[in-house]
């Protein structure tokens, strides 16, 4: 009565004072319109019974989710443990994907022996007396491995001295899992209440829990027990208070262990005895990391790994591929596939991936560099050690340009998209250390070209050039271009002597290779425009020497590798003072014969080309030249010949190949060090 007056009279007034003031939009008729306060109004109450049902017999991965959720343990753990209660004799073998029993286990028997522990054994008693009506055979997981049965105790203990807290937790937890699933469900009615305010509707729902029976002695679950009044439709209320809580959306939290496994389980990746193998992998190989709370994060690693396949077009960091496998093993285990066939095909897949990979790796280290430094480290193997980004490559105007140093400790820069672009620029030989700074170069374009701070070794550079040299790859800085032409390059198709003047110009494999830096030692012209000061050009100075210009002309003899018209001039060696020859008179040509050998028809059309594709010089003290080079013309089928013309037989005395003479041995910059080269160089030309 008291809430029917208070109400009735509220509403009322509410309604009179302000249904003719406002216009309020949501009514379509304002005379008719009730602002009502007071009491609720119970419409509809509903109420079930329901049932909590104990859990299926325990496999491994139930036993290693249940361990982390409840104990904190991780899988890997949980294993170990469950080893040594095994190797114990106080449960079953802990490896099983097995979650039923079978009607041969002696149930009753195992609960038996638990019946004297002290804290579940009076559960167990009541198990086993048919008027507690709590027994009831476990249920079917629907798993069953052939192989052997669900966990459960083996042999009771209260308890041994020797275990740890893991142990004992581990032990407890089989145990009541065990009891649990051998139990009667949980009974509790559920209440559902809608109820009326103002024409409102709202719905309240609870849940008491009638029968507690598995509950009792599976002490890690619990089931919800709100609780709210008994309700009759049609009772009226007044609401104790009225709030209107807001909130937002939140991003799912990181996952846990069980979680994880629940995936894995459900992905098909891994059995139930080697999913915390693959778990604790990815924790050692550093792609996650498991916080206190025994959740998950991925590392900078892991992201980039993932980021790299990604681009590459494949999902290798997907479980679709692993649980391929893990399928088709389970077809071979039961006879449905031959081995054979799985291995040919899961071989061919990753094979795929792997050759894929290996021509796409530079997405996965442009991946790395976006969370991770550039090391300057050497690899000490075949591939290049990747270093650190110069620039952009111009060439394919796609990849970076990284420094490298390579295995036999020579330094370039070049493109992170080998094999499919090929662009590369030689350093100089005698470059000891190399890093790339954060200077970047306002001559060289398109830019950003970052500068590199060189350190040379002192012994294989000129006197007057420094040891320490900031430079630029981009074509502007002539100190580097003048110690290529001085020292030569650490490239394996230009392996030079230091300070012999025959290194090739920094230059892109994939693009034109210069063909004006070969040069013989009668000429002084250098196709980059800028030359070395005068002591850095001392081995071309003395190559100057050798050859008189006196009488140097044209001549109607044509060379016979390119057809340019060719210089008579003489010679000024010991052994062939006074003697003229033909050379051609195009940069890069290295064209020459004896005039005698001209006149008398032997010998004509020498090219210096050698087989490594490094130019051979004419014209030294000892006459020797190779017919038949690079540039095959008139002369197929030339020999080595003396000064006199006369043929001789000739073998290389650093690796025996009769090709070639040591002095344009491929070989020969790794077998003798730089300084003892240079000197058997000085030694060969004054002979």
């Amino acid at each position: 009565e008291i809430d029917l007056r208070i109400g009735a009279s509220f509403t009322r007034f509410q309604t009179m004072l302000l249904r003719d003031a406002f216009v309020l939009d949501f009514a379509s008729d304002n005379q008719n319109i009730i602002l009502s306060y007071g009491p609720c109004q119970v419409t509809n109450v509903g109420q079930q019974e329901r049932l909590h049902h104990p859990p299926h017999p325990l496999s491994t991965l139930e036993l290693e989710k249940r361990a982390s959720r409840y104990f904190r343990m991780s899988s890997e753990r949980t294993m170990k443990v469950a080893e040594d209660l095994y190797q114990a004799g106080f449960i079953s073998y802990p490896r099983t994907e097995t979650d039923c029993f079978t009607v041969r286990t002696e149930l009753r028997t195992i609960v038996q022996e638990q019946q004297g522990h002290p804290t579940w054994g009076s559960y167990a008693q009541r198990l086993l007396d048919p008027e507690e009506n709590l027994w009831r055979d476990p249920s079917n997981g629907g798993h069953d491995d052939k192989a052997h049965p669900p966990i459960h105790p083996t042999k009771f203990s209260a308890g041994e001295s020797g275990w740890s807290q893991d142990h004992k937790n581990v032990y407890e937890l089989v145990v009541r899992h065990f009891l649990a699933c051998v139990s009667q469900p949980a009974i509790g009615a559920e209440t559902t209440v809608n109820i009326d305010i103002a024409g409102e509707q709202f719905s309240a729902s609870g849940r008491v829990i009638i029968a507690k029976n598995y509950l009792e002695v599976y002490r890690f679950e619990s089931w919800g027990n709100s609780m709210i009044p008994s309700y009759n439709t049609g009772q009226q209320f007044i609401p104790s208070s009225l709030t209107l809580d807001s909130g937002v959306t939140r991003p799912p939290p990181l996952l846990s262990e069980a979680d994880l496994l629940s995936c894995m389980d459900k992905a098909g990746i891994g059995t139930d005895a080697t999913m915390h193998d693959h778990i604790k992998k990815l924790l050692d190989r550093f792609y996650a990391t498991k916080d206190s709370s025994m959740r998950f994060s991925p590392t900078k690693l892991g992201e980039a790994l993932v980021m790299g396949y990604d681009d590459m077009g494949y999902e290798l960091w997907k479980p679709d591929l692993r649980s391929q496998m893990e399928s088709d093993m389970k077809a071979v285990s039961i006879g449905a596939k031959r081995k054979e066939e799985i291995l040919d095909t899961c071989l061919q897949k990753m094979k795929t991936c792997f050759l894929d990979a290996k021509l796409n790796k530079g997405k996965l280290f442009e991946a790395m560099a976006i969370f991770f430094d550039r090391s300057n480290r050497s690899s000490g193997h075949e591939q290049h050690t990747i270093g650190e980004v110069v620039r952009k490559c111009n060439l394919c105007q796609e990849s970076d340009m990284v420094l490298r140093k390579k295995p036999d400790g020579n330094f370039m820069v070049g493109c992170l998209g080998f094999p499919q672009c090929r662009n590369v620029v030689w350093l100089p030989g005698p470059i000891s250390e190399a890093t790339v700074t954060t200077n970047i170069c306002s001559t060289c374009s398109p830019g950003p070209v970052y500068m590199i701070q060189f350190k040379f070794r002192r012994i294989e550079i000129p006197p007057n050039y420094s040891v320490d040299h900031l430079g630029c790859i981009g074509g502007c800085d002539d100190i580097l271009k003048q110690l290529v032409e001085v020292c030569g390059t650490g490239s394996r198709s230009n392996s030079t002597i230091p300070g012999r003047g025959q290194g090739p110009t920094p230059s892109s494999s994939s693009a034109r290779q210069s063909n004006t830096r070969n040069q013989g030692p009668w000429q002084t012209g250098r196709s980059s425009g800028s030359h070395p000061p005068e002591n850095s050009r001392g081995r071309n100075s003395r190559s100057q020497g050798a050859v008189s210009q006196d009488g140097a002309g044209e001549s109607s003899i044509p060379c016979t590798s390119c057809g340019s018209p060719c210089n008579l001039r003489t010679a000024n060696t010991a052994a062939n003072r006074g003697r003229k020859f033909y050379s051609c008179q195009a940069q890069g040509c290295n064209f020459f014969m004896w005039e005698d050998n001209a006149a008398s028809g032997r010998g004509g059309g020498i090219s210096r080309e050698a087989p490594n594709g490094n130019s051979r010089r004419g014209g030294r003290g000892r006459g020797r030249g190779r017919g038949g080079g690079g540039n095959r013309g008139a002369n197929d089928g030339g020999a080595f010949v003396s000064a006199t013309g006369e043929p001789i037989s000739g073998r290389c005395f650093v690796c025996g190949d009769p090709g070639h003479f040591a002095n344009a041995c491929p070989t020969r910059a790794s077998r003798l060090p730089s300084h003892l080269l240079l000197v058997q160089s000085l030694i060969e030309y004054q002979q």
